[in-house]
């Protein structure tokens, strides 16, 4: 058990643009403010610099939609070029209604709008019209494990990497959060068989630990302007478990009761 750890954002990262090193990029910052990485840290890094890295990136000028993306857009009432960028890069929609497009984008995850987002992405022009959306790494789980080698390769050094995502909830009301890429640590803890205080057998306990390590960092992230995309974490040690990806955290359809 943890009894403290620490977060801390790393300062001055500059705009990613596609074919960027991201892993060079943290590096190069952290050892600029005289910080180093330790075995076992823990790098969350916030998705939308992971996408542009990777030109993850759609210009809606040059986006046509077609027939089932302009009834989509009819019903959801959004542009249908962004839903025709949603659609193209998902699996089925879960739910459609005015305001709001849920799907099971191509990696698994089910989210609003597949992932796809506007924010912190600069337009290639002046024209409002002349939009760029960033959509969600093809592997977020391979895209955490190459960050991950990098950093060894720089450092030496043994990190655990996670890649988070803010998503939306069912039956709560804001987003948090969430682990969509993982390298390096478990990423669930099944503690089935354990026992609590007073010797009760725990029958259903499974903690998400990438999840909540994802959400502590999402409060010094950030959602808006404060240009903090990757955090620090040092002092947890997670459970003697094997390294799994972020995949693993996904309900398998036949268990989901409300889809």
């Amino acid at each position: 058990m943890n009894d403290e750890m620490t977060l801390y954002a790393v300062p001055g990262l500059p705009l990613v643009a596609p074919g960027d090193d991201v892993a060079q990029l943290i590096v190069s910052r952290l050892t600029a403010t005289g910080r180093s990485f330790k075995d076992g840290d823990i790098l969350v890094i916030a998705q939308k610099i992971v996408s542009k890295a990777e030109n993850r990136l759609v210009r809606l000028a040059y986006v046509t939609p077609n027939e089932c993306a302009e009834e989509v857009a009819e019903t959801t009432r959004k542009d249908p070029r962004r839903v025709q960028v949603v659609l193209d890069d998902s699996n089925e929609i879960v739910r459609a209604r005015p305001g709001l497009l849920i799907v099971e984008q191509k990696s698994g995850w089910i989210c609003a709008h597949g992932g796809m987002d506007r924010s912190n992405v600069p337009a290639p022009s002046n024209d409002p019209e002349d939009e760029v959306v960033a959509l969600l790494p093809v592997d977020s789980d391979a895209s955490a494990e190459g960050i991950r080698a990098r950093v060894a390769e720089l450092t030496g050094k043994s990190v655990a990497v996670i890649i988070n995502d803010s998503h939306g909830r069912p039956w709560r009301v804001g987003t948090v959060g969430v682990c969509i890429g993982c390298a390096g640590l478990p990423p669930l803890w099944n503690q089935r068989g354990l026992h609590d205080l007073f010797g009760y057998e725990l029958v259903a306990s499974e903690e998400c630990i990438a999840d909540e390590l994802a959400a502590a960092a999402s409060l010094l992230m950030g959602q808006s302007n404060e240009g903090r995309p990757v955090i620090l974490i040092r002092g947890y040690t997670p459970p003697s478990l094997p390294a799994a990806p972020a995949k693993t955290i996904q309900r398998d359809k036949s268990m989901d009761v409300f889809r």
